[in-house]
């Protein structure tokens, strides 16, 4: 699963690149998304794989902090950059005139920063409640295969009802600002799909869309699968398996998502790999 992730979001980046004909707002988010996927299951699975090798589970302290600050990086930009493509997509398909000049170079530019400094922010809140279990006990056990920023949560030196006020906080800022952004989105982008007399011009827009919101619902449904697992079940081994969808399953499938389902992507592989062979 990891190496079908990595070719497979390599080939986007490197398809991306190479076509003239995608140098667009739309495919250079696709890009950056790929290079998130790229760091954010790598965040977690090698460090599985050698601890399988070596049968040594433990991790220490400051390994720890750096895989989580990795983990909620990624994860973040991640959410942000999918709720990112959506405004292109409503800008593309509600205000087609302008489109060139609503997401000029510099204004992409500007929310793939954005996006990023989110995550930071993001990872300010973790580092601000987590960093306080290091004064409670010299060994901690996760009941996960690598430190879950929710797992920390929990463990740190607060009771109960301060641990689920920051953890409610940092989803109400960081899960649903974006899906509201995505929701809104498609809203308007529905609405005006309605009022489109043109059929050709229905099965371009499901097209384009297809394959963005293909991606939106497998991560976000693996992250609330993730949440309501951990929420609703004490069993270490139902979060891990939750856990394993949300990091690992949804990396590998987004570029296949958009390889399968995209006519673009497609045009321009079948001529990397007839200039290759």
């Amino acid at each position: 699963m990891y190496i079908l992730a990595l070719c497979g979001n390599l080939l986007i980046i490197l398809t991306v690149s190479s076509d003239s004909h995608l140098h667009t707002p739309m495919y250079f988010f696709l890009s950056n998304l790929s290079i998130v996927d790229i760091g954010f299951i790598s965040t977690t699975v090698p460090r599985v794989i050698m601890a399988i090798q070596t049968h040594c589970r433990g991790i220490s302290y400051v390994g720890c902090l750096t895989q989580m600050s990795l983990f909620v990086i990624f994860g973040c930009t991640d959410s942000m950059l999918l709720t990112v493509m959506a405004y292109d997509r409503f800008v593309a398909i509600c205000h087609p005139l302008y489109y060139q000049v609503i997401m000029n170079p510099n204004r992409c530019g500007v929310l793939l920063l954005g996006s990023f400094l989110l995550s930071i922010a993001e990872l300010l809140l973790y580092f601000v409640a987590i960093l306080n279990f290091s004064n409670c006990e010299d060994f901690i056990e996760i009941s996960n295969f690598f430190c879950d920023p929710s797992e920390l949560l929990k463990l740190a030196c607060f009771d109960t009802f301060t641990s689920n006020i920051v953890r409610y906080c940092i989803g109400a800022l960081f899960g649903l600002l974006p899906i509201s952004g995505i929701i809104f989105s498609y809203f308007k982008i529905a609405f005006s799909i309605i009022r489109s007399s043109s059929s050709s011009g229905k099965h371009k827009t499901f097209s384009t869309c297809g394959s963005h919101l293909s991606i939106v619902c497998l991560f976000y449904g693996t992250g609330l699968g993730v949440c309501f697992s951990s929420s609703l079940s004490q069993s270490s081994r139902s979060n891990a398996v939750a856990s394993v969808m949300y990091s690992v399953v949804t990396p590998m499938m987004n570029p296949f998502i958009y390889s399968l389902r995209n006519k673009d992507i497609k045009t321009a592989l079948r001529k990397i790999l007839s200039r290759a062979f």
